[in-house]
This record gives C-alpha cells, structure tokens and sequence, in this order.
C-alpha cells in the first residue's frame, strides 16, 4: 500500500494523522529525499529512516495530533551526526536533513436529511469542499438527482432511507445536522433522535418561526429540557441574507454552517 493508499484509508476511517517528510537531505541519511512515514496516534506507516531521526520527527508529529491549536505544517532540520543533540540515541550518517510535518486532520462532517430543492442546492455547494457529506432522503429518485451534480471535493455518502433515524445513529460524532424534508412529521422524529445523541456538532431546522415553536413544545412533551431544544437552530441561515429562492436559501445556510466550522 502506498502512503497516498494509507492517507485515503484514514481519512475515509477518519483518523487524524500526520504526514512527515524527508524535504531535503545534504551529506549522507539513512533514506533519500522524498521517503515519507505517515503518524497516527496508535500507529506508523512507512519510514525514513528510524534511529533519532525519524523518533524525533514522530514525537513531534503526536506533540501535534495531541494539540487542539497547531494545524500549520512545520519543518525541523536536524543533523545525523555524534556530536548533534540526540533523545533517541546518536545517528552518525554525517548528513543534515530537513523534515516536512504536514497535519491531515479530520473533515468536518456534515449531513442533510432532504434532497428538495433547497438540499440539492446545498448540496452542490457544500460538495466543492474538503469535508464529509451525508445525505439522506426516503425517495431515491431525489437522491439520483445527485448525479447532475458536478464531481465533488468532498466525500459524499449518499444514504437511502425510509427511517432517516437509522441513519443519523450512525454519523459520527460532531457531525453537523441539517434537517429538511418534505414531511414535517419525519422533521420532527430528526430533531428527537438529534437531541437524543447530545453528540452532534450542531442541529438545524428549516422553517419558519411558527413551524419551530410547534416544535418545540412537542420536543419539550418528549422530555427534552427547554435548553437542549434551544440548541436547535430554527429558522437556520443568515438573517440577514433575503430570498426565498432555493439557491438563495442554500447559500445562506451554507455560509452560516461554513462559519460555525471554521
């Protein structure tokens, strides 16, 4: 398996890891300039070199993945010989390398339950990023609708489904809900298996104000306290961008979503 393999099999099991580089290399190194090792928490895959080299460079690379704040890539120059700072023993090559971190983090995730208008529309715009997409819809005909979109940046998982409960269950963590189908009644089992989880990034709900404190009160009657249902964001979008159009309406919610995840 190549490291552009192992990369795509992470990020598809959405495990955070770090891409160390040989960027350079003068004088005499163990590996040539270009070998890569890929940093997991738990796990390596591939190498450049071992020894001091490549223990520094993983140390440093979980320092990373440990850190909630340090998302920029970084390089380290370190020399291979006897007389060179060494934690993890002494290499004596003689070369001096330099060593590329590249974080590949996470994609934020996203799911849309409703490919109407307005979700198709959304859709194709969220598509053009690097994140994960999940849509959902209980009429597979609105999901084929999906294929006139343009080929996407992200990853895109479409999700066929009477009870769209089942899927929701299974987002992971930190997902960001958006809920807009044609039944107000599937709405409304959305928003209580949402608040149910209490593990989501964020919960929205089209609709105007009047559709949200029905809802409300009904989340209410289902035990949820007044607080976890105010978690919902209804009507969703920026306020302040007008227009009843679906683009319009999708633009607006995308850009909202957009900052939230920033």
């Amino acid at each position: 398996m190549t490291w552009m393999d192992t990369a795509a099999e992470l990020r598809k099991s959405r495990v955070p890891a770090v891409l160390v580089t040989l960027a350079s290399v003068r004088g005499h190194a163990p590996r040539e300039a270009g070998a890569k090792l890929i940093v997991t928490a738990d796990d390596l895959h591939g190498t450049i070199g071992g020894g001091n080299l490549e223990m520094t460079a993983v140390t440093r690379a979980r320092e990373i993945l440990a850190s909630e704040s340090e998302s920029e890539p970084e390089m380290l120059t370190l020399r291979l010989n006897d007389k060179a700072p060494a934690r993890y023993g002494r290499q004596c090559c003689g070369g001096e390398v330099s060593v590329l971190l590249e974080p590949l983090p996470v994609p934020a995730s996203v799911a849309i339950f409703g490919i109407g208008n307005i979700g198709l529309e959304l859709t194709r715009i969220l598509a053009r990023h690097d994140i994960d997409v999940h849509v959902s819809d209980s009429r597979p005909e609105h999901l084929e609708e999906l294929d006139r979109l343009e080929p996407p940046v992200a990853q895109v998982h479409r999700e066929f489904a009477v009870i769209g409960e089942e899927v929701l269950l299974g987002l992971p963590p930190g997902t960001h809900v958006l809920i807009m189908t044609h039944d107000h009644a599937e709405d409304l089992h959305l928003c209580d298996a949402a608040l149910t989880r209490g593990d989501l990034g964020s919960i929205g709900l089209i609709g105007s104000s009047a559709k949200w404190q029905r809802f409300r009160k009904n989340l209410i009657a289902e035990g949820h306290t007044p607080e976890t249902v105010d978690t919902i964001d209804c009507p969703i979008g920026l306020p302040d961008l007008p227009g009843k159009q679906p683009a319009t309406i999708a633009l607006s919610v995308a850009a909202d979503l957009l900052s939230r995840m920033v």
